[in-house]
């Protein structure tokens, strides 16, 4: 998954797990840059009475680099507040949620937003409305309109919305975890010798009818950059207080000291596939800057040489260029530096030379029209979609299983030649797997499954 309980320790704090994130031009907002970072994973819709929500506890933020050093240059910065209106009731609401100010109900949250620039903190907006989850029909009985209700305006051409969304991020879960066993290859599937499957499969989405929790922003591209630096690098992070006691008097913890990161995320999958077991979570504490220590893993990925074995026969030139141990020079400027020019004519989202794993975004290319999107991104020929940011539709999965497999190499080496099934490399899944239509405009992310709608 993109980052779901992809390390130990992190797998224990759901609340604090960032699951995605993503980074596009808006394409129904010209001039603005939309950025999304997703907690809470794995959300069953029916999960009353204790609904899922933000932790209070918990520093949320999306970072931007804007001039390629690494380091954040504005960090939008989420802190969030809840309030139990009637404790002596164990519901969630005591009738229709028609309205953000409804007084059935019964727990409440709401948030404040504020940047830190130049070593300084500037508020944006305290006290705004998250809307309530998913319930059901008579609970939350026009929930579009609740969620529409929780857009507010920053000023400055900002808005925000922070609340349940469906899960857009569609993936075979089952199938990849199974060693590799990608559904629609797994008659060429041959671990251990093995070959009982008749032909191709459709993947099956492991996400589908679950929610998570979003924090969006939609920001003048202008208020992102600085002049002469198009491309931004956007990552995200939740930190805890360093020390948090249970208070026994008063039943809740109490926490206290500086705050450390415990979860980050960048490009999509990079601390789920790309750095080792025993570093994960080393990873998810250190800044993007810091990465130059994992490029190993980049370079020489784990998975390029699995492939192979997995699929015996049928990646001989990817197990070639394994053997050779040449460094994979192309995935480094994909995940670690950006793409500089002269790789792709006409396009480039280098930041520098520093090594950093960044959601890189040219802010000066312009969005894709939706109806002429192709969900492979760069690899399909749409420089509006991954890894030029990410937009909530892209097939993530299948562009970084292609990538891995050696389809991008010869921008780095003309000489190589792809397998031919590194370019069909897929789990067989697409946006129309998500039952939850994505939205057209902000903040995208498909209205919520309902916990009484929520199939079996």
């Amino acid at each position: 998954m993109s980052s779901h309980r992809e390390a130990p320790e992190i797998s224990k704090d759901p609340v604090a797990d960032s699951t995605d994130v993503y980074a596009f031009v808006s394409p129904d907002k010209p001039g603005t840059v939309t950025l999304i970072a997703n907690y809470i994973p794995l959300q069953g819709p029916a999960s009353g009475p204790n609904f899922y929500e933000f932790g209070d506890d918990v520093l949320y933020e999306i970072h931007v680099d804007n001039n390629g050093d690494g380091q954040a240059d504005l960090s939008y910065q989420f802190r969030f507040t809840t309030t139990v209106r009637d404790p002596d009731t164990f519901l969630y609401n005591t009738g229709p949620i028609e309205s953000l100010s409804s007084a059935n109900w019964n727990r409440v949250q709401t948030y404040s937003v504020g940047v830190v620039k130049g070593g300084s903190f500037i508020g944006l907006g305290r006290g705004l409305a998250c809307p309530p989850c998913n319930i059901g029909p008579l609970s939350t009985p026009d929930y579009p309109s609740l969620a529409a209700a929780a857009v507010h305006s920053l000023g400055g051409g900002i808005s925000v919305f922070a609340g349940q969304r469906a899960e857009g991020f569609y993936v075979d879960l089952g199938a990849i975890f199974d060693l590799g066993n990608l559904r629609p290859f797994e008659n060429l599937h041959a671990q251990f010798g093995l070959n009982v499957f008749s032909g191709p499969a459709a993947g099956v989405n492991a996400t589908n009818h679950l929610n998570v929790h979003s924090i969006a922003l939609q920001v003048p591209a202008s208020a992102l950059t600085v002049s002469g630096h198009p491309t931004i690098g956007v990552w995200t992070t939740a930190s805890r207080q360093r020390v948090t006691l249970w208070d026994a008097d008063q039943g809740q913890n109490v926490s206290s000291g500086p705050f450390r990161q415990v979860s980050r995320l960048g490009n999509p999958l990079f601390n789920e596939v790309i750095v080792p077991l025993g570093k994960k979570d080393l990873w998810n504490s250190l800044p993007p800057d810091d990465d130059k220590q994992f490029a190993g893993y980049v370079t020489a990925p784990g998975l390029a040489s699995l492939l192979p074995g997995l699929y015996p026969g049928v990646f001989p030139n990817l197990a070639a260029l394994v053997s050779s141990g040449k460094p994979r020079a192309d995935l480094e400027a994909i995940l670690l530096t950006g793409i500089p020019s002269g790789l792709i004519p006409g396009f480039t989202n280098l930041t520098g030379t520093v090594l950093a794993d960044m959601l890189r975004l040219n802010t000066s290319i312009p969005a894709t029209p939706a109806a002429k999107q192709n969900i492979y991104g760069l690899l399909g020929g749409d420089p509006g979609g991954f890894p030029n940011g990410r937009r909530v539709t892209d097939d993530v999965v299948a562009i970084e299983l292609r990538a891995i497999a050696g389809v991008t190499y010869p921008l780095v080496d003309k000489s190589f030649t792809p397998d031919a099934a590194a370019g069909k490399l897929t789990d067989g899944l697409t946006p129309a797997s998500v039952s939850a239509p994505y939205l057209g405009s902000f903040p995208y992310l498909g209205v919520p499954y309902s916990g009484f709608d929520n199939p079996s």
